[in-house]
């Protein structure tokens, strides 16, 4: 019987140390994040690439409501896939997940590119302005 191992080398208390308890700020793992994004600011504008791979642009939704720009993936396991045996391993992912960013209430969707090309979605919507924050005031108290 083929039983895959996850850490060759590593012993019980390795595993049981990569507990978020024990991690403190290094649980938030960047390899554990769904749809990697990465966002930069380019010519008064914001591009946004999200890494979806083995989606399908059908599988992909995005919409935009009160100022927060959300991208919702959804895979269903394919009917094709052969469901005689046992798995002994599964890694891949179905079922939906999805990303919100705050874009700014003036952004509607009219303003937003979106393409998607080997596994990554690329959005380019304009940057707001900034709105200016009034100055920390303090209140006395009576």
């Amino acid at each position: 019987m083929m039983i895959p191992r996850k850490n060759w080398g590593m012993s019980l208390f390795d595993d049981m140390f990569k507990d978020p308890f024990f991690e403190g700020e290094k649980s938030l793992r960047r390899e554990n994040i769904p749809m990697k994004t990465d966002i930069v600011e380019k010519d008064g504008k914001y591009e946004l690439t999200m890494d979806l791979p083995g989606y399908d642009k059908s599988d992909i939704q995005i919409e935009v409501e009160d100022g927060y720009l959300t991208v919702t993936a959804k895979r269903e396991e394919s009917e094709n896939e052969e469901k005689e045996g046992k798995y002994i391993h599964k890694e891949r992912y179905y079922g939906e997940c999805s990303r919100s960013f705050y874009v700014g209430e003036d952004v509607n969707e009219d303003e937003i590119k979106a393409s998607f090309k080997n596994g990554t979605l690329c959005l380019e919507f304009p940057k707001q302005e900034e709105q200016k924050i009034e100055k920390k005031k303090t209140i006395a108290i009576e």
